[in-house]
């Protein structure tokens, strides 16, 4: 066993001070990814500093009607939240989609966001990986990639994201605050995860020792009517193969709103700005709806053994959609 140094805190400033003076130093949530990184010996750690205790768990109404989540919520409060289930039901299903009842008790929001993308090959540590080795090879390209990423991908990684949280954030425009030893900042989560281009190691744009402290979900009434539906090898707690976080609102059969993201396609939460665009103003139809899906997975580059999903995709997203303009019209 490898040693590491373990720190309780107690207020944030504490939190990103011991972090700005050991940058192998991480922050501890729950620990449902970083301890079982640990345990393979992916993550090596110098320090834990733990900041359950830190005054981040709320979930409340903002001034204009959106929401703040605290980064230390739990996944199971979250999904639990009264206004969470009303004003953003996307939200709440795929937390509930995402992990067995135990680890929702244990993970946190922040924890959530920053979940590695990964596939097979990165905790193995006997084979290469660039996520793991930079410029050490992707071997899933020419291994195991039957889940690996349809759109956005590279030739240095075809990994997919994990997190179903992160697709409903994705398709409800949500914000990342988090808090630096030189003060606060933001990212839109469009710009939080960060293109797997010829770097998959990096995957965030958050600066280097910035704790996440809330999630803002901006006021968006089209959420009200909302699905998260996901796709998997087997019906217990599993990562997804494909899925599909969706808003619409439609009135005289024609769609006026629609909020569309993926996951399990790509190496971040892929919003599907094609496919609103085509939609936005036109039939809500099932026709219509394919013709959403294709438009978005025209640019899909697949593998020998991956194909499958654009049909998968093509078929969820015409399928969840139909179920929410039948909705929206009873």
């Amino acid at each position: 066993m490898r040693e590491f140094g373990y720190e309780r805190v107690f207020d944030v400033p504490a939190a990103v001070g011991l972090l700005d003076a050991d940058p192998d130093a991480r922050y501890l949530g729950g620990g449902t990814n970083l301890v079982d990184l640990m345990k393979t010996g992916v993550e090596r750690p110098a320090r834990l500093v733990d900041v359950r205790e830190l005054p981040l768990d709320g979930i409340e109404l903002t001034p204009d009607g959106g929401l703040r989540i605290g980064a230390t919520a739990t996944n199971s409060d979250l999904a639990a939240h009264p206004e969470v289930r009303r004003c953003y039901p996307m939200l709440a299903q795929a937390v509930l989609a995402g992990a067995s009842g135990q680890l929702r008790n244990m993970a946190t929001v922040g924890g959530n966001l920053l979940q590695r993308t990964r596939c097979g090959y990165f905790t193995d540590l006997a084979k290469p990986c660039n996520k793991r080795v930079p410029g050490s090879g992707c071997p899933a390209i020419e291994g195991e990639h039957h889940n690996a990423a349809i759109l956005g991908a590279s030739a240095h990684c075809v990994a997919v994201h994990p997190s179903d949280m992160a697709v409903a954030l994705a398709a409800l425009d949500a914000v990342v605050s988090y808090e630096t030893v030189d003060g606060p900042g933001e990212l839109p989560l469009a710009e939080f995860y960060l293109p797997v281009g010829e770097t998959p190691h990096l995957e965030t744009a958050l600066p280097p020792g910035a704790l996440i402290t809330a999630v803002t979900l901006p006021p968006a009434p089209v959420a009200a009517l909302s699905r998260y539906r996901k796709v998997r090898e087997r019906a217990s707690y599993a990562f997804a193969i494909g899925s599909v976080a969706a808003a619409l609102d439609v009135r005289d059969e024609t769609v006026q709103e629609v909020r569309l993201a993926f996951g399990a396609v790509a190496s971040r939460p892929w919003r599907a700005h094609d496919a609103e665009r085509v939609l936005t103003g036109g039939p809500a139809t099932a026709e219509a709806f394919a013709a959403a899906a294709d438009a978005e997975l025209a640019a899909a580059e697949t593998l020998p053994h991956n194909g499958y999903k654009v049909t998968l995709m093509r078929n969820l997203v015409v399928a969840v959609l139909s179920e929410l303009a039948e909705e929206a019209v009873r």
